[in-house]
């Protein structure tokens, strides 16, 4: 048994996280608002009609700079506030005025590679890294040993989840696969580990690069998993402090 000790969503894929106290899950559907807008380059192949993979996107192992953005979120004025320590912050719809946001974003995508292009949305699914509609969850047991195989503290932001269990053994959740959690009163089931990408070695605080992440999963635990992706097979109500059991 466990509890969810917190949650999280990324209104715009890459671009920004946010703490939450709790959210409503319903059946098949990621996390409400989470991943809803993502941002193309020029090299995008993307035409809103179904799921594209992520490099199809500005993400943070392109942009790593991009992983310093914290965000809030105003589901009912449908305002976005971004916040970068270099950039200050800056507030806009999503869908009536992306370039200000373009423009506010530019100064953290490295000039040498693809610029941000448009502010898109796929029929309210979230573009999630998976081809499913997922919902990540992680451990912190699991942080800590990555903390310790790397030899100072890491923040848990860089592995940006949507749900954190607390009160499991460390890569427990990895033996989730093909099992059904019900955490809060939503049941999920667990569908496969998450695998990792650079964006995890950038500091959520500057944006820079200095953790050795993706060596660190390989070298030390043998895999480059973090997490598990899982699907709402009923719906229900989390909030932190929740129970969370395999069942």
């Amino acid at each position: 048994m466990g509890t969810v000790a917190e949650l999280w969503r990324h209104p715009i894929k890459a671009h920004g996280r946010e703490p939450l106290a709790a959210v409503d899950l319903t059946q098949g559907n990621c996390m409400p608002w989470d991943r809803h807008w993502a941002v193309t380059h020029q090299d995008t192949k993307f035409d809103g009609t179904g799921w594209v993979m992520c490099r199809n996107f500005m993400i943070g192992s392109r942009a790593p700079k991009l992983a310093g953005i914290w965000a809030e979120f105003d589901e009912v004025a449908g305002v976005i506030t971004l916040r970068h320590q270099d950039l200050g912050e800056v507030t806009f719809k999503p869908d009536e005025d992306a370039a200000a946001f373009l423009e506010w974003i530019t100064p953290l995508c490295p000039p040498e590679r693809s610029a941000p292009k448009e502010l898109v949305t796929l029929n309210g699914r979230g573009m999630t890294d998976s081809p499913f509609a997922s919902i990540s969850i992680t451990n912190p047991a699991s942080h800590k040993a990555v903390e310790a195989a790397i030899g100072r503290p890491l923040e848990m932001e860089r592995w940006r989840s949507n749900i954190w269990l607390d009160g499991f053994d460390t890569w427990q959740e990895l033996d989730w696969i093909g099992k059904t959690l019900r955490i809060g009163s939503v049941e999920l089931e667990v569908r496969e580990p998450i695998v990792r990408c650079l964006l995890t070695a950038s500091n959520p605080i500057t944006g820079v690069r200095d953790a050795d992440t993706i060596g660190t999963l390989n070298n030390s635990f043998g895999h480059q998993h973090f997490g598990v992706y899982a699907v709402v097979t009923k719906n229900g109500h989390i909030a932190l402090g929740d129970q969370a059991q395999v069942l």
